[in-house]
């Protein structure tokens, strides 16, 4: 048996006992007795209407008490803090196109009792008991991902770019002096690059470090790139060196699922997402990958074992509940409505910054970003990010093809 044991919550007309001791194969647990209501108050978190009262449970004996309060009362400084936050997000423009506003129902989710439970393994195949619920959420969830990109569950299963050129720090970023993120220090790594004439990724020079470097492991995908990826290009690449092809489309998985950029599914072995950017999730991710052997791999198999046991303790339940939530919202017609507007928003700030005289890295942006490179001005993005932030207009720093710094780049984004 654990350490912890769950008090339940009786109400009026339970079968257990309201007072007195409770025991368990003999043994007295605790004595138990009535208890006072509390009331919720309506939140974003929660989402209960501010009349609703919940019984709460008071447990007694051995000199302990126990009362179970709502966080303002349980702790202040917390809820303080919190509200702050909220106000924040409330009053300032958020432009940083890795952030997102997830839904009300999202964080219903997440805060909701599915916190409660350890579930290590996969469906129907866990380490612990008392799972039959958490079975259903996450295979519901799985459905769910694989319809919110139109993909088939009997090919598809679901369980880079160098960092100043506008690529993602885990996908093998290093310096001349250290190894920086931890797939550069396990793997070995070999960048490519943009062509700094057109802001565009040089796949001419990716095919020729490709055909030298012979990677087992191309990555398309990248966190500050305005444009979209050529797939057929990178995958005839990837098949030239006996190479899988993955994208990472963290960024963009939202709007791959509303069909407003090109499709990786149709090229890519492999593809990862996180879920809480532009997909409007919480902070979770996703891998899908083919069935079928490639390259004489069983993906299903290899990632599977690799996400657990190999790499993840239990998963976070109250995650996956949030993310079944929004990935039924990415199929409704809102969702794509709303993406839609997302990328005709960012060409019309983009054509407006350039009428403006600004310089945009690769000239536009087909996606839901725009980079603005500085140094035509004579500043850096680190100065420049705190000075919208003093009018609660949200943006961040980025490194562009050049700079030496990723903490004191030369683009802003």
């Amino acid at each position: 048996m654990g350490s912890s044991l769950q008090q339940p919550v009786w109400v009026k007309g339970s079968a257990f006992p309201l007072k007195g001791e409770m025991k368990l194969n003999g043994v007295k647990l605790w004595s138990v007795k009535p208890c006072k209501a509390s009331k919720l108050e309506g939140s974003l978190v929660t989402g209960r209407p501010p009349s609703v009262s919940v019984p709460i449970p008071e447990m007694a004996g051995a000199g302990n008490n126990f009362a179970d309060y709502e966080l303002g009362e349980a702790d202040p400084e917390v809820r303080g803090i919190i509200d702050k936050e909220k106000e924040h997000q409330f009053r300032s423009l958020e432009l940083i196109a890795s952030e997102n506003f997830t839904s009300r129902a999202v964080m219903e989710a997440v805060g909701s009792c599915l916190a409660n439970k350890y579930s290590e393994g996969l469906p129907g195949k866990r380490y612990y008991g008392g799972n039959e619920y958490i079975d259903e959420l996450e295979t519901l969830c799985q459905e769910r991902a694989l319809a919110a990109f139109n993909l088939d569950g009997k090919q598809w299963g679901v369980n880079g770019l160098d960092l100043p050129h506008g690529g993602h720090l885990s996908h093998g970023f290093m310096t001349p002096k250290r190894r920086v993120s931890g797939t550069s220090i396990y793997f070995e790594s070999m960048p490519y690059r943009l062509d700094e004439s057109s802001g565009l990724v040089d796949y001419d020079m990716l095919e020729k470090t490709a055909t030298l470097f012979r990677p087992k492991l191309i990555i398309a995908g990248a966190s500050a790139y305005p444009r979209d990826f050529d797939y057929p290009r990178m995958r005839k690449i990837a098949d030239a060196v006996g190479a899988f092809l993955m994208m990472d489309m963290a960024h963009i998985s939202g709007l791959v699922a509303a069909t407003v950029v090109a499709n990786p599914f149709e090229y890519c072995d492999i593809v990862t997402t996180t879920t809480h950017k532009s997909l409007r999730g919480p902070r979770g991710g996703m891998i899908f990958f083919k069935k079928d052997p490639i390259l004489g791999v069983d993906l299903e198999s290899a990632i599977n074992d690799a996400v657990f046991p190999g790499l993840q303790g239990g998963p976070h339940s109250h995650t996956i509940g949030g993310l079944a939530v929004c990935l039924k919202h990415a199929k409704s017609p809102d969702f794509k409505a709303f993406q839609n507007k997302v990328v005709s928003n960012c060409r019309a700030l983009a054509n407006r910054l350039m009428e403006l005289g600004y310089k945009l890295v690769s000239g536009g942006t087909d996606n839901h970003l725009v980079l603005v490179d500085l140094r035509p001005l004579g500043l850096d993005g680190a100065r420049v990010e705190k000075i919208p932030d003093m009018a609660s207009i949200t943006l961040n720093k980025n490194s562009v093809a050049g700079d030496k710094s990723a903490l004191v780049p030369v683009v802003y984004a």
